[in-house]
């Protein structure tokens, strides 16, 4: 959530920079402005009635003491319990509307990036060139057919649409991906973390998701007496509550966590037309990147983010690019986001594989993440980025359409061979 001290001292500011992400938060701050003076007022208020009643409390013994009748004194102090009762009664009324107004307004943009949605995203730099063939090529819902690499009628019988079934070296091809991808980053340093599939609220709440974007993820169904889950659409959404609620040291900065998990979204069920086979569906693999860091560590961490998965394209052999999202195109959590998009033949265009973010302390402020620096002083939030590195559902239709040859086989990307014991899928 964004700090009350930002929105207390420059609301117009905070309003300014949020209409750059395509919110009109002008009412919504306005109000939190006057909850959190009607806020503060009471709590006061309260605090001077409950130091009042303890001053009471603590003539009663003299004034027995003194042979005094306290009667007044008890009648004053039913009074102020009443008022203290009725006090924190509003005091929860308000402070209700005042978090649900704060938890729904989304992230800062950072202030260089352009105002607007996907039409004013910057590509900054490109890879390597379009591939060109010689012949006419497949697209990869018939190469991945053709090779009995992907089961889709078998996907769609088991679960529905927007569902698929890995068989074989099609199997086997999305694992040596995963490895590549858990290997690479554990040499650089990265701890490997599984996490579970089914989270509690609270991370959703963490990540900045809920409660505004509650609907979009599958809810498990529970007894009345059990507690709500559901399957994380992310392994972010895990990894940024790991330190939930934890005060950390200086020298535990910076914390590098991956994990691999299935994801699982709602949103799939949309399709265009030449989003098919693979690229758009309600469950597909990942290998998520998370960093807390200090706040002045962010930006570089940022860079080592985008450049550790435009490392993991190129070693594909991809051509790419890399782009600056405009400030709406970036999600509610986030400041600042940079897609990595490979070319896929076939659609004629880029398809996001990455998306590296920095969320500053946005996510760090809702799970009350701090730490405490080695010379002392006050506590203080951390800032959490995070990255795919990567997701395989349009890396792999990717390989076989970029990679594939005119007899109908796809050449094995050299990064991979290891792991799949060949250099070329072709049909037994």
């Amino acid at each position: 959530m964004l700090d009350i001290k930002l929105i207390r001292e420059n609301p117009e500011e905070i309003v300014r920079r949020l209409a750059a992400k395509g919110t009109d938060a002008k009412d919504d701050i306005a109000r939190i402005v006057e909850l959190d003076v009607q806020r503060r007022e009471m709590i006061s208020e309260n605090e001077a009635k409950k130091a009042e009643q303890n001053r009471a409390t603590k003539q009663i013994p003299q004034m027995k003491k003194e042979g005094k009748d306290p009667s007044p004194v008890f009648v004053a102090m039913k009074e102020l319990s009443a008022q203290i009762k009725a006090n924190d009664e509003k005091l929860a009324q308000v402070e209700a509307e005042y978090n649900n107004l704060l938890l729904g307004l989304p992230n800062l943009p950072d202030p260089d990036l352009a105002p607007g949605g996907k039409e004013n995203n910057e590509p900054i730099r490109y890879f390597g060139e379009p591939h060109h063939f010689d012949f006419e090529p497949k697209n990869h819902v018939d190469l991945c057919t053709d090779l009995g690499l992907i089961d889709y009628k078998r996907g769609t019988k088991l679960s529905g649409n927007g569902f698929w079934i890995y068989r074989g070296m099609g199997a086997r091809l999305e694992w040596a991906l995963l490895n590549y991808f858990i290997d690479t980053h554990i040499s650089d340093g990265y701890e490997l973390v599984l996490v579970p599939h089914m989270l509690g609220y609270e991370c959703g709440l963490t990540a900045g998701q809920f409660p505004k974007f509650k609907d979009e993820v599958y809810w498990l169904e529970t007894a009345e007496d059990e507690r709500r889950r559901f399957m994380l659409p992310t392994a972010e959404t895990a990894l940024v509550s790991l330190h939930r609620d934890e005060i950390l040291t200086e020298a535990d900065l910076p914390r590098k966590y991956i994990s691999y998990t299935p994801c699982f979204r709602r949103e799939a069920g949309s399709y265009r037309t030449d989003e098919r086979g693979m690229v758009r569906g309600h469950q597909f693999n990942k290998v998520e990147m998370v960093q807390y860091t200090r706040p002045e560590d962010s930006d570089a961490a940022f860079e080592e983010l985008v450049g550790k998965a435009e490392a993991l394209v190129k070693g594909l052999g991809f051509h790419f690019r890399t782009v600056k999202l405009a400030a709406a195109d970036c999600s509610a959590s986030m400041a600042r986001t940079y897609d990595i998009e490979i070319h896929i033949p076939s659609m004629d265009g880029y398809k996001e594989v990455s998306s590296v973010s920095n969320a500053r302390d946005y996510q760090a402020r809702r799970g009350s993440i701090r730490f405490k620096r080695d010379g002392g002083g006050a506590t203080e939030f951390v800032h959490t980025l995070n990255g795919s590195g990567l997701a395989t559902s349009r890396i792999l239709p990717a390989i076989v359409e970029q990679n594939q040859n005119a007899d109908g086989s796809v050449s094995v990307p050299e990064v991979l061979q290891k792991y799949l014991g060949t250099d070329i899928l072709k049909k037994d």
